[in-house]
């Protein structure tokens, strides 16, 4: 218990540093324009390159997490992270901090979909959604972490220095889950265990064997519908998230330090729920949360998108944030269960379609960001996803409101 304990404490940690690398750009992309003489919208390649390259590498680490251990992938791709990271700081163009950008994305894949599968594997269900509201707190604290300091970064120190920290956090966050996972493997317990996976042997991968078995998983009509909703929720509720700061800069007058400032109430949303998820679950049930999220997320985009001074579009950072992790962590929970006889590559399917749906959402609404667009945009992202958020809550699998 101590041990599970430790480890999800350090695949917080990458898990934290994952989400900033994630969200740091977003605050970036105004100056980013500036600097390489694009516009903004063109800026938010930088976005939508690691977010299809996340989504897509899914494919990759979910077999790969299932065959080599989903720890031994995680620590892997945590260092490889360092290492891309650093290379994103020294990127001498564009089309180099894009390309270094999808690199990023493609190793951040592999930490926190099978963070969660480990979880899925280690904690029973009763448990599962209060310990994935933790790992989410991980997240959450990155996301605000990474847009604050993408912000910060980008008007005093230089935007590289933000990718120079990520990577310093990147390798810690690698070497001290290395370390960990060798004293465990060293206990007698552990010994034992390996020695009977030995003897047992494992079949050798097949790629025919792997497209085989995701098809008959995208056969089940309940992993079909989780993978449908959560593509369109990554359109709707992440899509628009990466234009909010420029959302804040152009239509409010903010700098990028200040539309960070003010992105990391969207996070603080997400992490009151995670503290307060265990109650929300009694009091709402998951039926309730997912209706709720929709509802907060619909509000907060509209304030967004109509507010007529800056107060007011804060606010709707807040409920945005505390709405989207209402829904989308009722959304994992299901996510974790809906073929429990390959997790990992459910879960990474899940993270696939989540990202593929980030990544056209980005793609539609920086078509609409150049040409004065966000608001009308906005607008409808929130009706579908009030929409969205009602018909998980008819459908999700698990209790409703308690009483």
């Amino acid at each position: 218990m101590q041990s599970t304990t430790t480890m999800l404490r350090l695949i917080s940690l990458a898990a934290f540093s994952s989400m900033a690398s994630m969200r740091v750009c977003d605050p970036m992309l105004v100056a980013l324009a500036a600097e390489f003489r694009i516009t903004t919208g063109d800026a938010a390649a930088v976005v939508a390159a690691f977010a299809v390259a996340y989504g897509v590498l899914q494919l990759v680490y979910g077999p790969l997490g299932d065959r080599l251990g989903k720890l031994q992938v995680i620590i892997g791709a945590t260092a490889a992270c360092a290492v891309f990271s650093a290379v994103t700081a020294m990127a001498p163009g564009f089309t180099v901090l894009v390309v270094a950008r999808a690199a990023m994305g493609a190793a951040a894949a592999g930490i926190i979909p099978l963070s969660m599968a480990w979880i899925g594997d280690q904690v029973p269900y009763a448990q599962r959604q209060e310990t994935l509201a933790r790992l989410m707190g991980a997240t959450v604290t990155g996301m605000m972490a990474g847009q604050w300091f993408g912000g910060f970064a980008t008007e005093t120190l230089g935007w590289r220095a933000a990718f120079a920290v990520l990577s310093v956090l990147f390798a810690v966050a690698a070497v001290l889950l290395w370390r960990h996972v060798r004293a465990a493997s060293a206990t007698p317990e552990a010994v034992a265990q390996a020695a009977l996976e030995s003897a047992a042997g494992r079949a050798p991968f097949s790629l025919a064997g792997y497209v085989a078995s995701t098809l008959a998983l995208l056969r089940v009509p309940r992993v079909r519908w989780v993978l449908t909703v959560v593509a369109i929720e990554g359109a709707l509720a992440f899509g628009t998230l990466a234009f909010v700061p420029a959302r804040m800069v152009d239509g409010f007058g903010l700098s990028a330090s200040a539309a960070g400032g003010a992105m990391v109430l969207y996070g603080v949303g997400g992490l009151l729920y995670s503290v307060f998820a265990r109650r929300w679950l009694a009091w709402l049930g998951e039926r309730g949360l997912a209706l709720a999220g929709g509802t907060m997320i619909a509000a907060g985009l509209l304030l967004l998108a109509w507010a007529p001074v800056v107060a007011w579009a804060v606010v709707g950072c807040f409920l945005s944030g505390l709405g989207f992790y209402m829904l989308h962590n009722t959304l994992q929970v299901q996510a974790t269960q809906m073929a429990p006889e390959a997790r990992g590559t459910a879960v990474t399917l899940f993270a696939c379609l989540l990202f593929l749906g980030q990544s056209t959402g980005v793609l539609i609404v920086a078509f609409s960001v150049d040409r004065g667009w966000l608001p009308p945009v906005f607008t409808a992202a929130a009706v579908g996803v009030l929409v969205l958020g009602a018909a998980v809550s008819r459908k999700v699998q698990g209790k409703g409101p308690a009483g």
